[in-house]
């Protein structure tokens, strides 16, 4: 729901426009803006369509709120703005418009336009449409950051501050197979425990990485096996997709397939372009925080 809604007093600015999203959240827009409806909400903000009266054309406004409200937040922002200007591409999400705040010293919001998306993977892993073999490799990356248009099924990547993430690329990819997560859980312990559960593990050499001695007492006193064969809970996967799921789903962080290797590897390798890729992984690398 959108409506019309008055600025606070004493914090009208020219050249803007104010709206009320979902009765709660004041939207502060440039008067060319014209909003539709809300179409998302997530950690960072509230995503709604709009109509550019210039252009006519209907795109996607996120608000992202209180950007500094911790000393990361900011710089994942200018990272993210960073690199959508300089990733020109059909499968990457892009950025239109960045909105001037009104003033450059006392504002806490961030407004940025991107082109509109039908809707995001999480949709559709959710929905009861069937995914095929070549699917689940080509929607293989962070769902929440994957968006798709219907009418031609494109894909674009969104929201650079959250993607890229090898440590959630194994939770997906069982999304991506068996339709729901593979962990399931009330809580942190009960996820803990079902995590050991599945992937078994083997001795303290599995645990060194757990730097706390509570947390490492507590996993040694679970009942330890050698684990749930994956193939035998996605009894129709491609076995080379079981194959990486082994290789992601490792209960050491350490020992877990990186990125470059899960690109070579026999299921992706016809999705792989090494070079592209390599200069895309160095010019992400440059805008990582410590470069900022």
């Amino acid at each position: 729901m959108v409506s019309i809604a008055h600025p606070p007093p004493g914090f009208e600015n020219k050249g803007k426009s104010y709206y009320t999203i979902r009765r709660t959240v004041l939207f502060e827009i440039d008067t060319k803006y014209i909003p539709i409806e809300p179409i998302g909400r997530g950690a960072y903000g509230v995503v709604c369509s709009l109509i550019d009266r210039e252009t006519k054309e209907t795109v996607a406004i996120k608000k992202i709120m209180n950007t500094f409200e911790n000393p990361i937040r900011p710089l994942r922002i200018l990272r993210e703005i960073k690199l959508l200007r300089q990733l020109k591409h059909d499968n990457i999400i892009a950025l239109k418009d960045v909105m001037v705040p009104p003033s450059k010293r006392s504002f806490r919001d961030v407004y940025l336009v991107f082109e509109l998306m039908d809707t995001d993977l999480c949709e559709i892993i959710q929905s009861p449409q069937p995914l095929s073999d070549y699917q689940c490799r080509y929607f293989l990356f962070h769902p929440e950051n994957l968006f798709v248009n219907g009418a031609d099924c494109k894909l674009k990547i969104g929201d650079f501050r959250l993607a890229c993430s090898m440590t959630r690329s194994g939770p997906g990819m069982t999304e991506l197979l068996g339709r729901r997560p593979l962990f399931p859980s009330t809580d942190n312990i009960n996820q803990l425990e079902r995590i050991v559960s599945v992937l078994g593990v083997k001795g303290d050499a599995d645990l060194n990485f757990v730097d706390n001695e509570h947390a490492r007492k507590y996993i040694k006193s679970l009942s330890h096996s050698l684990g749930i064969p994956l193939a035998s809970i996605y009894l129709h996967a491609n076995p080379l997709a079981i194959d990486l799921l082994k290789k992601m789903l490792v209960f050491d962080p350490s020992k877990r397939i990186d990125v470059t290797e899960t690109l070579q590897h026999p299921y992706m390798t016809s999705f792989y372009l090494h070079a592209q890729e390599m200069s895309y992984i160095s010019l992400i690398s440059y805008f990582e925080p410590c470069h900022l």
